[in-house]
């Protein structure tokens, strides 16, 4: 694996470690973000969600942009967005100035969970294709973890009401170095020879790798690959025939929101506080969350083409039911002030929860949507799944604090209830893609 093809994928892969640092971030800021706005439970929960709505429509038009100026320009603007954002949000002088600051770097977000990868997978090689691809999805986990870490230790200074604007501000430093390295990457290849750029795509191909070792070979199957995607464009995705497929992508999509995982990512600190949890010690175990997340993201990567999708996400599901009945019981046996047993149910069934997660849903949702379309929509299709999973993130980031008020017994009853039907549909509808071909799958899921 040659040098400029590792060091260009792991800087497109801050891309990935900026979108989780600035997901995971806002979540030991909850409390001071009431504090400092006055904020009700549902302009709170209109706070966190504010960078979800952004990222949406990155997820919409980032690619659209990729295409008409490149992918390597398009990881400029969002290392820019991510910069702005991050000493923005830091120095916010009012609610709305924080809003406009948070959603643009929900734009980051949403157009980093796009071009990343698009550019990493179009300057490899196929045999290490996979392998620098996941290195991005990796990286998302990964800065989940350095964002609750850095709350906790930025929480231990002990800086008073400039806290929150320090958590938000840090991200600044890997949002530079990203924009700084950028300028040392190349252009993609598959980019620069649908703009004919063809001798310089060839200087990046010598630099990068090819399949085959034949640079002119690599050159002409990318034309050629070009030349059917303008061909397949005019092609309708929404019509009879990719009725099953466009069904299993939102329901896939929508379960995954449904589980309540981002309400646990995005308030951790906040649930631990109403489990009985101190503030520094919610900090800390949100620690823990992070590095679960790790772990079994690993180990879901390790056996999801061995064991199938649909046994992954049977084990998912099942971790998912336990652990949120069990996070529930504890909320309803505990209605005014935690015991000890009460705070460790709940700490231990966040941790069981995200395992589950990490293990299931969260391996399963990216590959499922690249697989169950054919060639001719796949983009688009992956595109509606994509757009409909951050949709549902917005939703229940905005109304989990307001109904958490209410009761947290009946929340994580309900995000367990919907885990039910989940299983049900693993179980009965969803259908296994492991080692089916794309041809196949089209007519397994009676695609003509």
């Amino acid at each position: 694996m040659k040098r400029t093809l590792i060091f260009s994928s792991v800087v497109a892969a801050l891309g990935g470690l900026l979108f989780g640092f600035d997901t995971a971030v806002i979540s030991g800021t909850t409390d001071w973000l009431s504090n400092v706005f006055d904020l009700s439970s549902f302009e709170l929960g209109f706070t966190v969600s504010s960078a979800l709505i952004g990222t949406i429509i990155g997820a919409l038009f980032i690619g659209p942009l990729s295409d008409r100026y490149g992918r390597r320009a398009v990881l400029f603007i969002l290392a820019v967005f991510y910069f702005i954002s991050a000493l923005g949000s830091g120095l916010a002088w009012s609610w709305s100035s924080f809003l406009f600051f948070r959603l643009l770097g929900g734009i980051g977000v949403g157009g980093a969970s796009v071009v990343s990868p698009m550019y990493i997978a179009e300057i490899s090689p196929a045999k290490f294709r996979g392998r620098l691809v996941a290195v991005a999805q990796l990286n998302i986990v990964f800065g989940m973890l350095l964002a609750y870490g850095s709350n906790y230790f930025i929480s231990s200074l002990n800086l008073g009401e400039i806290e929150w604007r320090w958590m938000f501000a840090v991200e600044a430093v890997p949002a530079g170095l990203f924009f700084f390295f950028l300028f040392f990457t190349p252009r993609s290849p598959r980019w620069l020879i649908a703009k004919n750029f063809v001798d310089e795509a060839r200087q990046v191909l010598n630099s990068c790798g090819t399949d085959s070792g034949d640079i002119n070979k690599e050159i002409n199957d990318i034309q050629i690959s070009l030349e059917f995607e303008q061909q397949t464009k005019k092609e309708p995705l929404f019509t009879k025939k990719y009725k099953i497929p466009i069904m299993l992508a939102i329901a896939i999509a929508v379960f995954n929101q449904l589980s309540g995982i981002n309400a646990v990512l995005y308030y951790a600190p906040h649930i631990f506080n109403m489990a009985g949890f101190g503030k520094s010690t919610a900090l800390f175990n949100s620690i823990g969350i992070g590095g679960i997340f790790l772990i079994f993201t690993i180990a879901a990567m390790a056996v999801i083409d061995k064991m199938g999708r649909k046994k992954v996400m049977i084990i998912g599901s099942i971790g998912y039911i336990i652990s949120l009945s069990a996070i529930a019981w504890a909320f309803f046996a505990n209605p005014n002030d935690f015991s000890k047993q009460g705070s460790i149910v709940v700490l231990t069934g966040i941790l069981v929860f995200v395992a589950s997660h990490a293990f299931g849903q969260g391996s399963v949702i990216w590959v499922y949507l690249s697989e169950i379309f054919p060639n001719k929509v796949r983009g688009r299709g992956q595109s509606l799944g994509t757009t409909t999973h951050w949709i549902m993130n917005a939703v229940i980031a905005w109304t989990f604090p307001l109904i958490a008020n209410i009761s947290g017994g009946y929340t994580f009853a309900f995000f367990s209830l919907c885990m039910v039907v989940q299983l049900l549909w693993v179980l009965f509808i969803m259908p296994e893609t492991k080692g089916i071909s794309l041809e196949n799958m089209q007519k397994k899921l009676g695609i003509d």
